[in-house]
């Protein structure tokens, strides 16, 4: 009896051994990082269905509704390839309100979104929603404006600070090293800009002939923007060229009226409405953000994280596509293979081979 008691013990402690080591495993294999999403190196326990938020800064600006598209075509094809429904929840203020953003954020989580893509319109407002998304295990990403103090997994954008004084740079082969320059800015808020600007500045400073005759921001509509380029030529008629870090006020015509002779402007974005800026030489110089990629990759970063659990940079850089006359039929082409509508005299231009 005394050697029964012994096996059945033993077989005891065994079997109880057994489920305390599996239990360890399964708790080892799904404990979050500090994304919400499962360790890198892990494979999540794939669901059917994923719903992502996106959360921009404007639906008004023409460069977030391209990221929209790109987020929208990356969903569909990476949840064909690795067998899940993706959905983009686009949850994006009609103007610039970070207050909104940060309150759609948690709105998000609470709706059960399995992870948010926010451009934050002003890092300070957001970063406290971020970081209480992903403390309840909804990882954020985001894209075009950084909140690098928040606990996001992950940004996609340009480098700022060198966009910024990419601007400048080309600006000043335009205007031979002289003029005076004003810099059009924005939103005062957003992070992003900010670093544009200070890049700005700080290239300028590498040509004597050339003064900064102030910044100038705005609320970054096209309307707006070219309201204010028009109140600040009437205010500073010694304006003559403009470091654009946004191309908002290219998307409306009013400024096509500019003479080409007696101001330039090299600025950030070359979408179609933009073009005729280009055509006219107003602006000989666009560099152009690949905004559809905000949504097409940033998606891909999170598929990556959120569904496959590999290791995603913590910064992705995004390069920009310098546009002239020279090239614009390569990137009228680009932008059409985009979906974006592009007017047949661009598409017929040459291309480079």
């Amino acid at each position: 009896m005394k050697f029964k008691h012994i096996l059945w013990g033993s077989a005891l402690v065994g079997i109880l051994a057994a489920v305390g080591c599996g239990n360890s495993e399964t708790a080892a294999n799904s404990s979050p990082d500090s994304s919400g999403a499962a360790k890198s190196g892990t494979t999540p326990a794939k669901k059917k269905d994923y719903k992502i938020v996106m959360i921009a800064k404007s639906s008004s600006n023409p460069v977030f509704t391209a990221a929209q598209t790109g987020a929208n075509d990356a969903a569909k094809e990476l949840g064909a390839k690795n067998g899940v429904n993706i959905t983009i929840d686009w949850r994006t203020p009609n103007t610039e309100d970070a207050q909104v953003q940060a309150q759609r954020i948690g709105q998000a989580v609470n709706d059960g979104a399995d992870a948010i893509l926010v451009s934050c319109s002003d890092a300070a407002k957001v970063t406290g929603a971020i970081n209480d998304a992903v403390a309840k295990g909804v990882p954020v990403m985001t894209f075009d404006s950084d909140a690098p103090n928040s606990k996001r997994f992950a940004f996609y954008g340009a480098n700022d600070a060198e966009a910024g004084a990419q601007v400048m740079s080309e600006l000043a082969k335009v205007v031979n090293g002289k003029g005076n320059v004003a810099i059009l800015a924005g939103s005062q808020n957003a992070p992003n800009l900010q670093k544009r600007v200070q890049g700005v500045q700080d290239e300028a400073k590498k040509y004597p002939g050339i003064k900064i005759v102030g910044v100038f921001n705005h609320v970054e509509t096209a309307e707006d923007a070219s309201a204010e380029v028009t109140k600040d030529m009437n205010a500073h008629p010694e304006i003559t060229a403009w470091a654009m870090i946004g191309g908002w006020p290219l998307f409306a015509t009013s400024l096509l009226t500019l003479d080409p002779n007696k101001v330039k402007i090299v600025s950030v974005d070359a979408l179609p409405q933009e073009l005729p800026y280009v055509e006219k030489g107003i602006a000989p110089v666009l560099l152009a953000q690949p905004v559809y990629d905000w949504g097409y990759k940033s998606v891909g970063f999170i598929v990556d994280k959120v569904i496959l659990g590999k290791d995603v940079p913590t910064i992705n850089k995004m390069e920009l596509v310098r546009v002239s006359s020279d090239t614009l039929g390569d990137w009228s082409a680009t932008l059409q293979k985009w979906g974006f509508k592009v007017d047949a005299k661009y598409l017929a231009m040459p291309k480079k081979k």
